[in-house]
């Protein structure tokens, strides 16, 4: 088979084009060539979370991978034909947890029994999503696409230490179905989750009330404090809004030299300008989701409030692994994309 040349440093450039690239080698038994890693970033090449993330791909087929080091700028990838169902990732870092799974739940699209992953590394961490959004948004958004994925946090982990540890599952995926999000109906409910581990109480206290004060005049807000014990320190909080149809969610951590009452009014401020913009789906669960939607047995639509790099990116990959067309549209303040596999036979 003729190997898939792909320029890394193309559209958004950054890890998710390598993610989704050997992901999606193992899903098509396509081999890819991805040159110029990352080549527009201020640290080019692979990092640590990016090894870590195709060398698990490649566990879970038997795939065999040449120029996989941390500052690679070229990497091969031929996908195996094997099937491991347990498998165990250390990043040894503070590297995303939720950016490696998400390579690999993509990547057991043609898996047969229930995938098992053990991984440690950072589970809320700048630039990534916080693995509470995969269980309180992501997955039940794939869970109205018949596709069935859980998440158990064992140990927080946040940078620069890392040490935090999850363990996730992925049952068989069958057929996919298609999701139609072209209105969100009623809202439901809000609510949200704030984290603190070996940091004051205080904290999430004045994040959270700076939150609930911001969005109490729209809609009721129910909020978990959850307070942990780890290696590592800090808190965030993350959101979701609940709908009849579908769901928009929004996250901040705390950072040095910021209040956390100021990240409780980010996360806030970021939820309700997804609600009251006419979004059906917040961008970066579109991204994450848009794979799946271009492996449906249907055409799926939605709106989103604004067009990313990574999702641009997302759908510049997919096209060069699936017969899939993408359609954007700007109605009023919105962009209404449509994702049709199968129409470019």
């Amino acid at each position: 088979m003729d190997m898939l040349e792909i320029d890394g440093s193309r559209g958004e450039g950054g890890g998710q084009m390598v993610r989704t690239s050997v992901a999606m080698s193992t899903v098509t038994g396509i081999p890819v060539h991805l040159t110029r890693i990352r080549e527009n970033r201020p640290t080019n090449g692979l990092s640590k979370q990016h090894v870590a993330a195709v060398r698990a791909v490649a566990q879970m087929a038997g795939s065999e991978i040449e120029g996989c080091t941390m500052g690679s700028g070229d990497l091969l990838f031929y996908p195996g034909t094997q099937h491991e169902y347990d498998i165990n990732v250390n990043i040894s870092s503070a590297g995303s947890i939720s950016l490696v799974l998400q390579a690999m739940l993509l990547a057991a699209r043609g898996h047969k029994k229930r995938l098992t992953v053990d991984i440690c590394g950072g589970t809320n961490v700048m630039w990534a999503p916080p693995i509470d959004s995969y269980s309180t948004l992501l997955f039940p958004m794939m869970r109205k696409m018949g596709i069935a994925a859980d998440v158990k946090i064992i140990e927080r982990g946040f940078y620069p230490q890392g040490g935090g540890r999850v363990i996730a599952g992925l049952d068989p995926i069958g057929d996919i179905s298609p999701l139609q999000l072209d209105t969100l109906g009623d809202l439901k409910a809000v609510r949200g989750v704030c984290f603190c581990q070996r940091l004051s109480d205080w904290i999430p206290d004045a994040m959270v009330k700076s939150c609930t004060q911001m969005i109490s005049p729209v809609a009721d807000i129910d909020i978990d404090i959850q307070y942990t014990e780890g290696d590592s320190r800090g808190a965030g909080i993350v959101l979701v809004a609940e709908y009849e149809n579908g769901m928009l969610g929004s996250n901040a951590l705390s950072a040095r030299g910021q209040s956390p009452e100021r990240s409780g009014r980010d996360a806030a401020k970021d939820l309700l300008s997804e609600m009251r913009s006419g979004a059906t789906m917040d961008v970066h669960t579109a991204d994450q989701l848009l794979p799946y939607m271009a492996m449906a047995q249907g055409e799926s639509s939605f709106n989103v409030s604004r067009i990313s790099r990574h999702l641009l990116s997302q759908m510049d990959t997919l096209e060069s692994f699936l017969d899939v067309k993408f359609g954007v549209e700007r109605i009023q303040d919105v962009y209404r994309f449509t994702v049709t596999p199968g129409a470019r036979r």
